[in-house]
């Protein structure tokens, strides 16, 4: 059991940093941004090809948040200075990254067997299996990520953004140019998203141009399941409660693929899971005017 538990926590620990990402457009914004789809398989692909080159680890994920963060802000001027929808806009650019990544990689996928990673300079340097080092790995980039967007949306900029979600009028009053607010949110998130993928591309050993595929749900499920389950109290409680349920998402789905579910259906599973968690607040509304009225 704990052979199957500590894989399964760390890549609900890797995934949980695209899921902080879908959170600030989902949540913060309030914006279905479906950049995401793409901006992951970028990160996975710039990571892939970079590594496979000879470059250095540090150097190509500095280079990784600064691709994701291109690709936010391609969405972002479609979407304040173009004004084009969001959903429409995330959908141009998750098509045109398509190619991008096809690009950059050069093939459909990109191996990383026998290139140096993140993962196994961690477990050469400490003598840990697999398992642990992605824990590990997973950890403490989460801790470090949230720690520093926690702090971010402390500042004077992060409460901007912040309050443009919540109420884009009431902020543009107070002379905050929303255009740019919204700009730097989905930056910030797609490149979170980025650097998840280029973390998890390590940790699979590969990269694939079609792996941002149901990225956004997967994302939408640790932020629904995170909220049912741990609470919105505070911005802390919800970021915390977006990477407990990026662990409880990965467990529930090792679970019941052990339980026999096939692979295939997982997708659907997720779909159905979401859409549960998201009507959850209405069956409980409706619950308690049953019980009022009885």
């Amino acid at each position: 059991m704990l052979d199957l538990l500590i894989p399964t926590i760390a890549q609900g620990l890797l995934w949980a940093v695209m899921a902080l990402g879908v959170y600030i457009t989902f949540r913060v914004l309030d914006i279905a941004d479906l950049t995401v789809e793409g901006s992951f398989p970028l990160g996975a692909a710039t990571a892939a090809a970079m590594l496979s080159a000879g470059y250095g680890i540090i150097s190509s994920l500095v280079v990784v948040a600064l691709v994701g963060m291109l690709a936010g802000i391609v969405t972002g001027v479609l979407h304040t200075k173009m004004k084009i929808p969001a959903l429409l806009a995330g959908i141009l650019t998750m098509s045109a990254l398509y190619s991008v990544n096809l690009r950059i990689m050069g093939k459909a996928n990109i191996s990383l067997l026998g290139v140096d990673t993140t993962f196994s300079i961690v477990r050469n340097l400490l003598g840990l299996n697999s398992g642990q080092t992605t824990l590990l790995v997973g950890a403490v980039a989460t801790g470090l990520i949230g720690f520093l967007l926690y702090w971010f949306f402390g500042t004077e900029i992060g409460a901007a953004i912040r309050a443009t979600g919540f109420n884009q009028q009431m902020i543009r009053a107070q002379g905050v140019d929303t255009d740019v607010t919204i700009v730097l949110g989905l930056l910030l998130s797609n490149s979170l998203v980025a650097v998840s993928g280029a973390l998890v591309a390590q940790s699979n050993g590969f990269a694939d141009v079609g792996m941002g595929t149901g990225t956004i749900v997967i994302g939408l499920a640790s932020v629904i399941i995170g909220e049912v389950l741990f609470g919105t109290r505070s911005f802390k409680n919800c970021m915390i409660s977006v990477i407990l349920g990026s662990v409880v998402y990965r467990i529930v789905i090792a679970v019941v693929l052990q339980m026999g579910m096939p692979p295939n259906d997982l997708k659907l599973f997720t779909s159905v899971l979401v859409a549960f968690a998201l009507s959850l607040p209405l069956i409980k509304s409706k619950l308690g005017m049953r019980k009022a009225g009885r």
